[in-house]
């Protein structure tokens, strides 16, 4: 039963993660010509999730959206993976100075304020540059003491270094002891739910922003203007509880948070202990 529970999650995970990666490429470069007669029009008149209120088709917003965060999020996640295996390794490798170094660090990153930090470095680049991945990387690199203080706890109740030379006597290789039975077998649900987590946390992030500069009328620090976020859908669909026909748009962009929440828990449940 958890075996078929398993390959469920992982299958979904699968699919949902193809979905992301497949709105991504299929996203238009820039948006239609709006269209004012077309305007407020519902998923019935204008399918398959209807228009905004200038007439242009929210699909084409959802996908551009998907683009923004697709990538860059992903890449976050796997920085976050990345630092947590080498946390998890060291400590079992025995190089205790190097362990202490990176406890060290931790504590100093960790000890940061994360939205003054991520707020700063989206500042301080360049207009040019102001795309999501630089932000997302910085959450992620704020967000890895926690996954690496983790994975390192988990490493070390194996036993670290004494684990390490009981599989060397049995005569296992430095590569099947470190990659399978160390990261595989034992880190890998810390590691890929912490990824998950920090993917769904740049997603957010990116649409909290976003809903920010709309709100101020000002220019995106996530993205170009000629792209437009998820918060855009949110953000109209807000003015449908203040009388609008724009109820349509708040349930896709609820729908699409929704999608990355299931993406991030199944990707969590799908690589869980056995």
């Amino acid at each position: 039963m958890r075996r078929a529970l398993r390959w469920f999650w992982l299958t979904l995970a699968v699919v949902l993660l193809v979905g992301l990666l497949a709105a991504s490429a299929a996203a238009p470069e820039f948006l239609s010509v709006p269209r004012p007669d077309r305007a407020f029009l519902g998923p019935l008149a204008a399918p398959p999730f209807g228009n905004d209120n200038r007439g242009i088709p929210l699909l084409e917003i959802a996908l551009q959206g998907a683009d923004i965060v697709a990538i860059p999020s992903l890449i976050s996640g796997l920085v976050v993976m990345g630092l947590a295996t080498a946390a998890g390794l060291v400590r079992c490798s025995g190089a205790t100075w190097l362990d202490g170094a990176i406890q060290g660090a931790s504590e100093l990153v960790g000890a940061l304020p994360r939205l003054v930090v991520i707020l700063v470095v989206a500042l301080l680049l360049p207009r040019d540059w102001r795309v999501l991945l630089p932000i997302g990387i910085t959450w992620a690199i704020l967000a890895a003491p926690g996954a690496m203080d983790e994975a390192a706890a988990t490493a070390g109740r194996l036993g670290g270094e004494r684990f390490v030379e009981a599989l060397r006597a049995h005569g296992f290789s430095s590569a099947r002891i470190y990659l399978y039975h160390i990261v595989g077998l034992n880190l890998r649900p810390v590691i890929v739910r912490q990824g998950a987590e920090v993917t769904m946390q740049v997603v957010f992030l990116e649409i909290a922003l976003s809903y920010l500069s709309l709100r101020r009328n000002e220019p995106s620090l996530t993205h170009p203007d000629s792209s437009y976020s998820w918060a855009t859908l949110l953000y109209q669909g807000y003015t449908g509880l203040l009388g609008y026909e724009m109820l349509h748009a708040l349930w896709l962009g609820l729908a699409l948070v929704a999608w990355i929440a299931l993406l991030a828990q199944s990707i969590r449940l799908a690589a869980r202990a056995r």
